[in-house]
């Protein structure tokens, strides 16, 4: 059970680096992605605010559904009287508001208009008094609804449902122009600051431009003349920082968001932090739909938001996992961790433990923890992995302890801490990190989850020497589509690879 890293060479322990700013105590400065600690107990350092769209979307929902269930509830009493009211009242709003539900009509947008919204108001309130009528017909004929009074219920319920929800769209309306919202443009230079221009200039869409994120080759210079809008923001970390100083709850996209892997790790960063996702203008006609309606737009601008589900990265599930499972092999592998502690030990010397720096979840820093595989030596082959005078030092006891993976079993003890879990992405080295995330735009993606043993990259066979871009691609897809099942299956073919190469 062991990591690509393990199986990498490693030294006895390895200390930070001697120009490495700043106080013994606190993280180094630099970025977010290659933060790393001192040794012996990394620093807990806050994430960025997590998924605060969630609650967005909520304060979003929650006047429309009160206002739904005021109209209704009047419209009941007005029409079936204090008797039969209350008995209907909890089917016919509960299938009301699966119905809006279903049209959308919950769905925060960013200039909601009820005119658009009427046919979808009047025909789902249509089909749910039509079914209150069917039923009372049915079950009590003498309190049956005769057509007139239903054709008045209708129309009494759609004027309540309409004038309640008008109330709460100008409330809302005012209250993004008074707070708008921090947005983020992502998409080519002209077409981005255009819309940048719009929602500043009208800020009833409740969105406020703080930064742009271009895409493509720069259409004009860095900064026009006479250029007084939102900074172009030119690095992951300069969008990192904007997303936390700023607080971004949207991002509008003027280009399809899967049209190439810079924007699609854009996207998935983004929904990772909760901010809600639009597409204008070209965007807005992804995957084929229709376009919008004329109502559905910014100044022009097609506009229509994209369902993004939220993300199952395992949370308090896998963490249970991870904990039990890590326990259990623990205290079962015990005496073998013994025994191969104690032939280090008689074979190599003192230290028996190799303390190594590696990132993970959030671009936190942490010690991982493998038997010491190599003799110690002093001089400068002991800092340079892979130098010749580093594979000499491999000893006997080394080999075996790598080939049959007992080196890798005190990560056991990384994965009850929480700093790794059984499966994830690979843990890597902070330079490794840090080149990484210049080179690969979905690399920086892997550390919405903790590091595992193996994952499902390692199990298609993609390691150290594999295409970094591969290997961001497999991580990416395990922590999109994570379950309790995959992660038992990514174990048992880990387990089999283990196994195959023991028998060489």
């Amino acid at each position: 059970m062991t990591t690509d890293s393990a199986d990498a060479p490693h030294s006895a322990r390895v200390r930070p680096p001697a120009a490495a700013p700043g106080p013994a105590t606190g993280p180094a400065p630099g970025p977010a992605t290659a933060a790393v600690h001192p040794p012996r107990g990394p620093a807990r350092e806050p994430l960025p605010p997590p998924r605060p769209g969630r609650g967005v979307r909520q304060r979003a929902v929650a006047p429309l559904l009160a206002a739904d269930c005021l109209a209704t509830a009047c419209t009941a009493l007005a029409v079936l009287g204090t008797g039969t009211a209350p008995t209907a009242l909890g089917p016919l709003v509960l299938g009301l508001l699966l119905l809006h539900s279903r049209a959308g009509l919950y769905r925060p947008h960013p200039a909601p208009s009820l005119l658009g919204e009427l046919p979808a108001l009047l025909g789902r309130g249509a089909v749910c008094w039509c079914a209150v009528a069917a039923v009372l017909a049915a079950v009590r004929p003498a309190q049956a609804l005769p057509p007139a009074l239903l054709i008045g219920a209708v129309a009494l319920h759609t004027a309540l449902v309409c004038g309640v929800r008008a109330l709460v769209h100008r409330a809302r309306r005012a209250a993004a122009r008074r707070r708008p919202r921090a947005t983020l443009i992502v998409g080519p230079d002209p077409a981005a600051r255009q819309l940048a221009a719009v929602l500043h200039a009208r800020p009833g869409y409740g969105m406020r431009p703080v930064g742009l994120v271009t895409t493509g080759a720069p259409a004009g210079p860095e900064v026009p003349p006479g250029h007084t809008g939102p900074p172009r923001l030119t690095s992951p970390q300069d969008i990192t920082r904007a997303v936390i100083r700023h607080t971004v709850r949207d991002a509008v996209f003027t280009v399809p968001p899967y049209g190439d892997p810079y924007t699609a790790a854009l996207l998935r960063r983004f929904v990772d932090q909760g901010s809600a996702i639009w597409l204008a203008g070209a965007a807005a006609a992804l995957e084929g739909r229709p376009p919008p309606s004329a109502s559905g737009h910014l100044w022009g601008f097609a506009c229509r938001r994209l369902d993004t589900a939220p993300p199952r990265h395992g949370g308090a599930g896998k963490r249970a996992l991870d904990l039990v499972l890590a326990a259990v092999a623990l205290v079962a592998a015990a005496p073998v961790l013994l025994g191969g502690a104690l032939a280090v030990r008689l074979a190599d010397g003192p230290g028996v433990l190799c303390r190594e720096e590696r990132i993970g979840r959030g671009g936190r820093g942490f010690l991982l923890l493998t038997l010491r595989t190599r003799r110690p030596c002093g001089g400068e082959a002991a800092t340079v992995p892979g130098s010749g005078a580093d594979d000499l030092r491999t000893s006997r006891v080394g080999r075996l302890l790598r080939r049959t993976g007992v080196a890798g079993l005190p990560q056991l003890w990384n994965v009850l801490r929480g700093e790794l879990s059984l499966v994830g992405p690979c843990p890597e080295h902070p330079r490794t990190v840090e080149r990484f995330t210049r080179s690969c735009p979905e690399y920086g993606a892997r550390h919405r989850m903790a590091p595992g043993l193996t994952g499902l990259a390692q199990v298609h066979g993609l390691h150290g020497g594999s295409p970094v871009a591969d290997r961001a691609r497999f991580d990416n897809l395990y922590i999109d589509s994570w379950s309790w099942g995959q992660d038992i299956r990514i174990m048992l073919r880990a387990a089999a690879r283990l196994l195959r190469r023991e028998g060489r």
